[in-house]
This record gives C-alpha cells, sequence and structure tokens, in this order.
C-alpha cells in the first residue's frame, strides 16, 4: 500500500510539474503571439510603416508590446519583448529571443499609456551589441528616432549613422521615437520556459539554437514581410 501511494504521489508530482511548464510555455507564447500581432498591423497600416531603405538595411527586429511606465512620480518604463535577427546570408529569420525594458524614457511622456516599441536594428555591430547580457541604450550603440513612411528618406546625418532605429505606436499613430537611457537584458528565465533551455540571446537570434515550438511561424512570417515595397 505504502508502494503504491509513493508512486502515485510521484506521478501527481510529474503531472503538476508537466502542467505548471506547459502554463509557463504558454505565457512566452502569448509574448510572441502579442508582438506578431503589433508588427503585423505596422506593417499593414497605410503608408506609415518603416521607409524601403530602412528594410533593405534590417539585420534584426526587436518588438516590445504595451510597454509601460514604471511609476506615477519617477519617470521610466518596463516591458518585455522579443528580438530576431536575419541571415545575411540566406535572409531566413531566426526563433525569437526574449528580452525586458527597464528604466529611461521613451519620447514625451504620455502619462499611464502603454507604448508599442520596435526596433529595427540596421547595422552588424549594433546587432551583436543587442545580444550582450545586457544593452544600454545611447550608451553602447548609436540609437536613432527612426523616419516614417515607405518612401520616406533620413532627415538626419543620425538618422545615417545609427546602429538601430527606434519607433512607437500608442492611439493608432506610428512615428519614430527617442529612447533615453533605457535598458535591455536578456531573458533567460523566459528563454528557458519558452525553448526548455537556459539559452543566451546570442545563442538564438546569431547561433540559430532553440527550435521553432509555435507560433514562431506565425513572427517570421510577418518578419518576412519587412521588405522593401515597390
Amino acid at each position: 500500500m505504502r508502494q503504491f501511494t509513493a508512486i502515485v504521489g510521484i506521478a501527481l508530482i510529474f503531472a503538476l510539474g508537466n502542467a505548471s511548464t506547459a502554463r509557463a510555455q504558454a505565457e512566452e507564447a502569448a509574448r510572441v503571439k502579442e508582438a506578431t500581432t503589433v508588427l503585423q498591423e505596422i506593417l499593414n497600416a497605410p503608408d506609415v510603416s518603416v521607409p524601403a531603405w530602412v528594410a533593405q538595411k534590417v539585420q534584426g527586429i526587436a518588438v516590445f508590446p504595451s510597454v509601460k511606465k514604471a511609476g506615477l512620480l519617477v519617470g521610466g518604463q518596463w516591458g518585455r519583448g522579443i528580438l530576431s535577427a536575419k541571415s545575411t546570408k540566406s535572409g531566413t529569420w531566426s526563433a525569437p529571443a526574449f528580452l525586458t525594458l527597464t528604466g529611461g524614457s521613451i519620447g514625451a511622456q504620455i502619462g499611464g499609456e502603454a507604448v508599442d516599441l520596435v526596433l529595427v536594428i540596421v547595422d552588424e555591430r549594433g546587432l551583436e551589441q543587442l545580444t550582450r547580457n545586457q544593452f544600454k541604450i545611447g550608451a553602447d550603440a548609436g540609437v536613432a528616432a527612426g523616419p516614417v513612411g515607405r518612401t520616406a528618406e533620413a532627415s538626419t546625418d543620425i538618422q545615417m549613422r545609427a546602429k538601430i532605429l527606434s519607433y512607437s505606436r500608442a492611439r493608432g499613430l506610428f512615428a519614430g521615437i527617442t529612447l533615453n537611457g533605457s535598458t535591455i537584458k536578456q531573458d533567460r528565465d523566459a528563454n528557458e520556459r519558452f525553448y526548455n533551455q537556459a539559452y543566451k540571446t546570442s545563442q538564438i537570434v546569431l547561433d540559430r539554437l532553440g527550435g521553432a515550438p509555435e507560433p514562431v511561424s506565425a513572427w517570421r512570417a510577418a518578419l518576412d514581410e519587412v521588405r522593401p515595397k515597390r
């Protein structure tokens, strides 16, 4: 009887563990789906997407859906997002690595409203720096507010020299945005929940580890639409 009880107990623990893992993976899958929706909506908006010259240079894209202010009295932001890189050889996109964003500020203060943040990496060095354990915006690589409109040209020398172009969307408005002092970190806990391995960001987006759990295919399909429009 005791042996039977022990076996049942072990089976129950195993089942609960599997259920917990499934729930955690589902949470990260929801983050991928939300980022996919943000990117699709931006790309499908009439003439407000990234310019053709930016799409031609893109080497990576990070999307942080619903970035929120950190507090009412103290400025700052908090959000979670994902990053994928485009292979210069095959043109295919990596699986997403999970990231967090904290601190700093995003353009003008907009009260307690959440914004969708999109980072378009247009330089190999910028991609390498963003895949580090911790990336300080404005200190580790040139980041500039991205130009908007399919035929828009870079309006400043800063945009031409930037390694990363930043955009935001709030209340349906998509625009280049200035980021000040925010820190982006790899989220290895989320990577482990989604891939069952605590991969580093670089292992997923540069070394192409991680596989492709759902809904990665939909995310990659959205990324494939980031290309110059004729």
